[in-house]
């Protein structure tokens, strides 16, 4: 006997036992949930974060900036472990209202400047630097454009595909052809834009890439959601070579360090104050195995 199917109620109530990984910090409601004041480090930019894609955008976008000489992006970069709950905190929430890693405090200036959004972060770093995001109007909305195609692309492919694919109690079928079906049509935009351009935007290198790469440059390679071989990732050639590419870049590799935790230990920045800890305190030093 199969089960009856669902029959969506009048009106929804949250069930908290709803299952799922991330079960327990979902909840319909905002705002803070307990009193928590966030540290702050000796740099202007201070950065709260977690090395999710979203994360990733930024620390690349400032080890980039660095990479440049750019000494006023210097940052200290706090680990907001979001399966705790820490994004729920009353600190957190004055930054980002809407509880969700990364949040940028500017404290360069007069008064402190809040900047919520990867997309939004990426943007005011350029601007703020003039950097990686070209002065020509052409290559300037091209780089919005694909800026913005990927804050509007990728809840499909995480909380859509990802979600349903990996961490979902239960296999829906539906659900999961549904999103897959969408995900290999946006490889299929990115394969096709790249089979003539170097990078997203052209032929420079910019804060699109930088948004993108992190959550399908991890698509391509496999190392999200365990759905390599289920999409067929290797088909897309040119989106491996511009994500083969853009992962050997000296700043990329540093910014994927920085809040993660998990990998190989020698991988993980959990706090970044410094350049100089990047060799002095990753988990294999700060924390070696016994």
């Amino acid at each position: 006997m199969t089960d009856a199917p669902y029959v969506p109620p009048k009106v929804w109530t949250w069930n908290k036992e709803n299952g799922g990984q991330f079960a327990s910090i979902n909840r319909p409601i905002a705002g803070a949930t307990h009193d928590k004041e966030l540290p702050v480090g000796k740099h202007p930019l201070q950065l709260y974060s977690l090395a999710t894609p979203n994360g990733v955008k930024v620390t690349v976008m400032l080890e980039e900036l660095l990479a440049l000489g750019h000494k006023g992006a210097e940052y200290d970069a706090w680990l907001i472990k979001i399966g705790n709950g820490d994004q729920f905190g009353s600190g957190f929430v004055d930054i980002n209202p809407n509880s969700k890693i990364p949040a940028l405090m500017d404290r360069s200036g007069l008064e402190p400047i809040r900047v919520f959004e990867s997309g939004s972060i990426l943007f005011y770093l350029a601007e703020k630097f003039g950097a990686f995001l070209p002065k020509d109007i052409k290559t300037r909305t091209d780089t919005m454009s694909w800026l913005f195609w990927q804050m509007g692309s990728a809840p499909y492919l995480g909380g859509g595909f990802g979600h349903f694919y990996a961490y979902a109690p239960t296999k829906i079928e539906y659900a999961i052809d549904r999103f897959a079906m969408e995900v290999k049509r946006q490889l299929d935009v990115l394969d096709r834009r790249l089979a003539d351009n170097e990078y997203l935007a052209g032929k420079d290198y910019t804060i699109a890439d930088m948004a993108v790469w992190p959550w399908y440059g991890a698509l391509a390679k496999g190392l999200v959601y365990g759905a390599g071989e289920f999409l067929s990732v290797q088909d897309y050639k040119n989106v491996q070579r511009w994500t083969d590419q853009i992962a050997q870049r000296p700043a990329v590799k540093r910014g994927r360090m920085v809040n993660r935790v998990s990998g190989d230990p020698a991988s993980q920045l959990h706090e970044r104050h410094d350049a100089s800890d990047f060799e002095t305190k990753t988990q294999d030093k700060v924390a070696p195995a016994t």
